[in-house]
């Protein structure tokens, strides 16, 4: 028995922040956006919509893949630093507009890494024969703590949402390794100093503009080029695999500097490893299910490819998978 994609889905904003934008707004340039992150475009959400709005959307696209109905999803797991509000959660927000009136719901927080973290999650869950049907969504409206005024950050991030549908089936298709971690000492490096309990919203600290994330991106890039590495050789380890073996790498779509340190250092063909970084951006949870999903419409994800997916984010965190894609009703 393996854990199974049985569905996959992907929901964008239609408005498009480019680069020529950005240099209206901040002391930028097209040329050192792209130089400095591999970034030309971002989807930008509109104000009135939230994130629950893009993970219901990215859900549904997912379900009908699947094949599943609102009835049959028995959890919903939302990974996000962006919730629609601190409380209720977002996946309940997300039931409500399903009707899958039979489903758990909670959010997960795990930064960039969520998805990741909730896909490792759903698998302990289909472990009992209580829930055969999961949904996991990786979903994050990152402009909503981005600050504009600051051009280190603001340059790299755009917003979305992915969704999977997970499922118990045979073992010729699904989840082969699966591995989290974390590091808090580096927590300090990617955070939103106000909002929460530690510092409560104040008339001071929306003035001292405290409640946009703050990013040392020296530290992130030297914690990631190094992870990713040693998260992708505990898995191949796990798996009994080589880099040679794998057909598509997908990593978080952070940096494209990030991504290209970390292609150098596990000597995997370049040519192998999934980018949308160019037209979305940093889309946090979002990242790696719309990179799937997108991947698999355009015919470059097959059944029977091996895939090895690595994220890492705030908190720190960090993990990964390898997955045979497919479910058992493409060998039908």
């Amino acid at each position: 028995m393996k854990i199974q994609v049985k569905g996959i889905g992907y929901s964008l904003p239609s408005n498009i922040l480019s680069n020529k934008d950005l240099e209206c707004m901040v002391d930028t340039t097209d040329q050192w956006i792209v130089d400095r992150t591999g970034v030309r475009e971002r989807r930008i959400a509109p104000l009135g919509t939230a994130t629950s709005d893009y993970s219901y959307e990215a859900a549904l696209m997912a379900m009908q893949q699947a094949g599943v109905k609102p009835e049959e999803i028995d959890l919903i797991i939302e990974a996000t630093s962006t919730a629609d509000m601190l409380f209720p959660s977002t996946a309940c927000q997300v039931q409500e507009r399903l009707a899958a009136w039979n489903a758990a719901a909670f959010d997960l927080e795990a930064g960039c890494t969520g998805f990741i973290y909730g896909v490792a999650v759903a698998e302990k869950f289909l472990l009992s024969p209580s829930y055969k049907n999961i949904l996991v969504i990786g979903g994050d409206l990152v402009s909503r703590v981005v600050d504009y005024t600051d051009r280190g950050s603001c340059i790299l991030f755009g917003d979305g949402a992915g969704a999977a549908v997970l499922s118990r089936g045979s073992d010729q298709y699904g989840l082969l390794a699966s591995y989290i971690g974390a590091d808090g000492r580096g927590g300090k490096h990617l955070y939103m100093p106000a909002g929460g309990s530690a510092q409560p919203a104040t008339l001071e600290s929306v003035e001292a503009r405290q409640h946009y994330l703050k990013m040392n991106g020296q530290e992130i890039f030297k914690f990631a080029a190094t992870i990713i590495d040693q998260v992708a050789t505990r898995l191949l380890d796990e798996a009994g695999l080589t880099y040679e073996d794998i057909d598509i790498f997908v990593p978080h779509q952070a940096n494209l500097r990030i991504i290209k340190a970390a292609v150098r250092r596990m000597n995997i063909a370049p040519e192998k490893t999934l980018l949308n970084i160019q037209k979305y951006g940093n889309m946090s949870a979002a990242s790696i299910p719309v990179a799937l999903s997108e991947a698999e419409q355009e015919g470059q994800l097959k059944p029977g490819d091996l895939v090895l997916m690595i994220g890492f984010g705030a908190g720190l965190t960090y993990g990964g998978m390898i997955m045979r894609w497919g479910s058992d009703e493409d060998a039908s």
